[in-house]
């Protein structure tokens, strides 16, 4: 897709003047764009600059779902609560050994904080298909959509914090200065899932299936990370591989610091940091370098 400026007058631009970045012409027209990236600094700008179109977005999606309701919000907070009720059942019945309030504890956290991460990646995989009609009436940087995705999945977590710090007194668990630090983890966990949501928002243009496919590879995923299970369970010979999926670091982590107030080697922050950072990059850049030809494939 490009677009091209129609002057009033006729006149032309002033030759002192930067180009922007395309968002802001007069008039859009839509036709077949060869792929690649735009001037990257206009663009971030026109991103900033409208970043209150996203957080309207996301305000207008919660509404829409009914999660700024009490009833919404109380269905947040049960349904992945129930889930862990399902898998502390679940582990303490197939493992050999029995698990208390320490392990619900841990699982919890681990449930409510990969929710926030699946509901990031689920709801941005989904907002450029779902939005046909804006992307081809308004001209506005795409990526805002993603990233007004991942603002509303965070929203949709905070009513699971204070649930989460009752668990932790029932459950007898450490309290600590160091719990003040696992928002890091938090952190890494939202920006890493803001970059698969634009990674798969872009996919999702292209093959439709991608929606059918995602939600068993999201489970799978939950199931590969350490939420079920502890990190320090994981045999010897493994542990190397577990190092691949980077949900590991992350989510060990949180829960390290926020369960047991154990501060994690310097490694797993290092990685943490890398996976988070290293998605958002690829996700942004390939989301960008496809945008323009959205509105032509929706």
């Amino acid at each position: 897709m490009s677009a091209t400026k129609q002057e009033d007058s006729g006149m032309q631009p002033d030759s002192g003047k930067q180009p922007d970045s395309g968002f802001l012409t007069e008039f859009q027209v839509y036709e077949p764009h060869k792929v690649g990236l735009p001037p990257l600094v206009p663009y971030i700008t026109e991103l900033w600059r409208r970043k209150e179109f996203a957080v309207e977005l996301s305000r207008t999606n919660m509404r829409a779902a009914n999660t700024r309701t009490f009833f919404g919000q109380i269905w947040l907070v049960i349904n992945p609560l129930l889930l862990a009720c399902v898998y502390f059942v679940m582990v303490n019945i197939l493992s050999q050994r029995a698990n208390g309030m320490t392990f619900l504890d841990h699982l919890v956290a681990g449930i409510f904080a990969y929710y926030l991460v699946s509901g990031c990646i689920a709801t941005g995989a989904s907002s450029v298909v779902g939005s046909g009609k804006l992307i081809s009436n308004m001209a506005f940087p795409r990526l805002l959509m993603p990233l007004s995705a991942c603002r509303t999945a965070f929203f949709r977590f905070l009513p699971t914090v204070p649930v989460y710090l009752v668990i932790h007194v029932i459950a007898s668990g450490i309290w600590s200065w160091k719990m003040l630090l696992a928002p890091f983890f938090l952190a890494t966990m939202i920006v890493f899932a803001a970059g698969l949501a634009a990674v798969f928002a872009t996919l999702q243009v292209y093959f439709r299936d991608t929606s059918s496919f995602l939600p068993y590879f999201l489970r799978i995923w939950l199931y590969l990370s350490p939420v079920i299970w502890y990190a320090e369970d994981v045999p010897a010979k493994l542990k190397p591989l577990m190092h691949l999926n980077p949900l590991f670091s992350m989510l060990g982590g949180w829960t390290d610091l926020l369960v047991r107030s154990d501060i994690p080697p310097l490694s797993v922050w290092i990685s943490a940091v890398v996976w988070a950072s290293g998605t958002f990059v690829f996700g942004s850049l390939f989301f960008i370098s496809r945008e323009r030809e959205f509105a032509v494939r929706l």
